[in-house]
Order: structure tokens, then sequence, then C-alpha cells
């Protein structure tokens, strides 16, 4: 666990893969499993059972709370906030596991800063959530979503450009040469 700031809380139950660096104030709880070569900066708090994949980055001062699952090279913008829970209550707790809400952000997406994602959805292989948009909903594949409620505005590669079309729907991202056809309301990448 080399690469962890001295001021970091680490359960001995939690997995951690090969070279995580952490920053100070962090906190991992008990039974999460973190995959190798992930970058979490300062106050970033991993909850119970979390499961992270290889090549996440996490920026300071989030919380991926327990019922959170990322995959792996996912990016979490500073400050932008996972929920578990749908109807949370002060007076009637809801601290058992039974209550909270799966989310999954697969493979390669992106969350800017500020974003928040309600519990339950599903963000696809490398979507771009801009910062400070609501997601309630599942997000496509290489779907770029802002605003509250979150809506997509167009697509973006693997590699990170922004998808421009030809007109029988076709993209070849410059980056990475992989190409993608537009189909509806989805895009998919074709196999070399």
């Amino acid at each position: 666990m080399t690469g962890m700031h001295e001021t970091v809380i680490c359960s001995d139950s939690a997995s951690i893969g090969a070279g995580l660096s952490m920053g100070p104030f962090g906190v991992i709880h008990a039974e999460a499993r973190i995959g190798d070569r992930c970058v979490f900066g300062q106050s970033v708090m991993i909850g119970s059972r979390v499961v992270i994949g290889h090549g996440c980055k996490i920026q300071n001062n989030v919380s991926v709370y327990e019922g959170v699952v990322l995959e792996d090279y996912v990016f979490c913008g500073p400050s932008m906030v996972f929920t578990n829970i749908k109807n949370p209550r002060c007076e009637f707790p809801q601290a058992d596991t039974q209550y909270y809400i799966k989310t999954v952000v697969r493979r390669g997406a992106s969350i800017g800063a500020n974003a928040t994602i309600v519990c339950g959805v599903t963000i696809g292989r490398y979507a771009c959530i801009g910062a400070g948009a609501v997601v309630v909903d599942d997000v496509p594949d290489y779907a770029v979503i802002v605003g509250n409620p979150g809506h997509c505005i167009g697509w973006m590669s693997a590699g990170g450009i922004r998808m421009v079309f030809d007109a029988d729907g076709y993209f070849v991202c410059p980056k990475s040469e992989e190409r993608y056809h537009q189909q509806g309301d989805r895009v998919v990448r074709i196999a070399s």
C-alpha cells in the first residue's frame, strides 16, 4: 500500500491492488475492493463493499458509497456525488444494505466536477458526464450528458474525441483509429 498518505484510514478487511496512490484524509471502509494503479485525491471516502476496477482516478472530495461499482479506468472529477438511497430519512434510518440501490459506472467513463449520480443508474462505457450534470437515468455507451436532468447532447469516442458522424452514420477516431457507427439513439464501436 505504498503511496498512501499517512493520514489515510484503511480497514484491514479492504482489498487494495498494487500501486494505489491516495492523498491526505482519505478513508477506505471494510471489504472495499480496489484494483491496481488507482489514484485517489484528498478527502476521498471509499465505502464498505464498494468495488473499484484497475486504473481509476478519483479526484478530491469524492465519496463512493456502498452499492457503487466502478469498472476499470473510470474518472471521477472533483466533488462529484454518488448517492445510494432514493428516499433518505434521518428519523427512520436506512443504513441497512437492503435499502442501498446499486449504481454501475462502466469501463472508461468520465464524470465531471460537481456532477451528481442518482443511485440505480448504469453509466455506459466511455460515456462523458459534464460538470454539474445530474444523472437520473441510464446513460448509453459513448454518450455526452449535460444539464439537470442530464440529457444527451452528442457522443465521444473512447479516446476522448467528440464524434461527428458522416452521412452514413460513421466516425473514425483520429486518436485511436477506432471506427464507430451511430444506430438511432446509440453508438457502437465496429470491430477491426
